[in-house]
């Protein structure tokens, strides 16, 4: 049997594929300048083939998983001069950029001899690349010209050699220009390990069997995404879910024995605001979904996607029209990842559980360092409680579904490289999330400003509409940041931009418990009696909603 067809060589190939998506995310993650990378890990790494199709995804967040072929396309859309040592960068949804600003693509081609056989890429979030306000994202936004430099998918090393104009232009225009550098150079480092591993595989096994390992596998995920559809119930099903600044948001699934279709063509217009996403962003999002329903054990490729069809309506908040602003798009997309779930879950309840606190709780605070005087800009994604199951209480402080495999920054990391302290971490014991089986726990988290000028911006949703139950549960509690000013006063907001903080105002981030299953009185009296010893309900709250003293 020729390796090209030997089944255990395509396996080796294809889990070399996997190790060397691995082995770039953890190059990124050991160089990178930004605790948002090497500590929140708000990354992802892939490998395409010669033709931009994902073939192994790295670790990092979910909604990445999907990003990366994407801009490869574009990327071989827009050029045609690819030669070996290339390395591009793009960031602008339009452009192959997918999400927002912050989050810079870098991608590389790999050849073998003369022929293009594969592409390496990353994704990560960098702390300010331009824009109207510090950390390049703000909810005044009205176009995405405010919100930083946009990168339209161009070559930032040519043949090996850096375009140092590109990387004057690109770190001029942030506030923090080390930390930019230092970022963008790890991603570059990262692509040039992975192309130098795929350049050793098609030498190893020969350019043909390397790439009919990449063909199999993606064969292998559409005929595994295919045979779950099967199980899955066949219909369609149709949700319309109020937001919390009362728009409507609508979806329709239907379900086949070899088609998924996700219908969002009947929602709003586009936001004049920064609250838009793209359809390529929108496409992520019921990837999520659907890879989570037929195959979540498996990396993605592009065969695990191809039963999915997504339909959208240009010009509509989940397919926005150049020149939207776009920087919070984080927001509208883990609204369209949670209503396909809720849409699912009574359908599917041993798969999907009640909601989470369904909210990326973007958290951006900065200012001058009091003992460095440079800019300072904290980003952090905040946890949550997730929604319980049948026969299983909800994960208490881990990310939304939407931002997956990271981790949030260590208190000592938050004081050591930035101008605040960080007072409280504890778990939200606030009412909500009661059934039969609980919620998990939400997230207190205090900072406290240092500096004598500060800023506060941040962007949470499932706030006033909060966390949705099922079979009789209980609604979760709602995500909010409250702001504690040094002379006694508080105001509590779910998004706010460029807010004046100052030496000892206390930035309070809330996030909610999860949603409950089942009626709460058909709770286990001894689980009840678990949560009294441990403080997650008060013994008021358990008279009321379980009927346990």
């Amino acid at each position: 049997m020729s390796g090209a067809n030997d089944p255990i060589t395509l396996e080796i190939i294809q889990n070399s594929l996997q190790a060397t998506a691995d082995e770039m995310f953890a190059a990124m993650r050991k160089t990178a300048m930004s605790s948002i990378i090497y500590e929140v890990l708000d990354m992802g790494t892939g490998i395409t083939d010669a033709q931009g199709r994902i073939a192994s995804s790295g670790a990092g967040i979910p909604a990445f998983i999907g990003v990366l072929d994407k801009s490869v396309q574009f990327i071989l859309s827009k050029h045609k001069d690819i030669r070996p040592g290339d390395v591009f960068i793009t960031n602008d949804p339009w452009h192959g950029g997918v999400t927002h600003l912050n989050d810079l693509v870098l991608a590389m081609p790999v050849f073998s001899g003369e022929q293009l056989i594969a592409w390496t890429a990353n994704i990560a979030h960098n702390s300010d690349v331009g824009g109207m306000a510090p950390g390049s994202l703000s909810g005044d936004a009205t176009e995405i010209f405010q919100e930083g430099l946009r990168l339209p998918a161009v070559k930032l090393i040519r043949c090996g050699e850096t375009d140092q104009a590109v990387m004057d232009i690109i770190t001029t225009n942030s506030r923090m220009p080390d930390f930019l550098l230092g970022d963008v150079w790890a991603a570059i480092a990262a692509v040039r390990v992975g192309a130098r591993r795929l350049e050793e595989l098609a030498v190893k096994y020969g350019i043909e069997t390397f790439i009919r390992a990449m063909d199999s596998f993606m064969e292998f995920g559409e005929r595994t995404a295919k045979a779950e559809l099967a199980k899955l119930p066949h219909g369609t099903f149709d949700l319309r879910e109020e937001q919390d600044d009362g728009r409507i948001f609508n979806v329709t699934v239907t379900i086949s024995a070899d088609e998924m279709v996700v219908d969002l063509r009947d929602n709003p217009d586009q936001d004049p605001g920064c609250t838009n996403t793209s359809r390529d962003g929108t496409l992520v999002c019921a990837q999520m979904v659907f890879k989570s329903l037929t195959d979540p054990e498996t990396p993605a490729n592009d065969g695990s996607f191809r039963p999915l069809k997504v339909l959208t309506r240009e010009g509509s908040i989940f397919h926005a029209q150049e020149p939207a602003a776009i920087g919070f798009y984080f927001e509208t997309e883990v609204r369209v990842y949670d209503l396909i779930w809720r849409c699912l879950a009574p359908h599917i309840p041993e798969r999907l559980p009640a909601g989470h606190f369904s909210s990326i709780c973007g958290t951006f605070i900065g200012g001058i360092h009091p003992d460095t005087g440079r800019q300072y800009t904290i980003i952090e994604p905040q946890i949550g409680g997730w929604g319980a199951w049948d026969g299983r209480d909800g994960n208490p402080c881990i990310f939304s579904g939407f931002h997956g495999e990271t981790y949030n920054t260590p208190a000592e990391i938050s004081e050591a490289r930035n101008g605040l302290f960080v007072d409280r971490m504890a778990l939200n014991t606030a009412p909500g999330g009661e059934g039969q089986y609980s919620g998990g726990r939400g997230l207190i988290l205090e900072y406290r400003i240092r500096t004598e000028k500060g800023f506060l911006t941040a962007g949470y949703t499932r706030s006033r509409i909060k966390p949705w139950p099922l079979e009789g549960g209980e609604e979760g509690s709602g995500n909010y940041v409250e702001v504690r000013k040094a002379d006694g006063a508080t105001e509590t907001y779910s998004f706010v931009s460029g807010l004046d903080v100052t030496t000892d105002d206390v930035i309070r981030v809330v996030t909610s418990c999860g949603a409950g299953y089942g009626d709460p009185k058909a709770r286990d009296p001894e689980a009840v009696r678990r949560d009294l010893k441990d403080g997650l309900i008060t013994p008021e709250r358990a008279r009321e909603i379980h009927g346990v003293t």
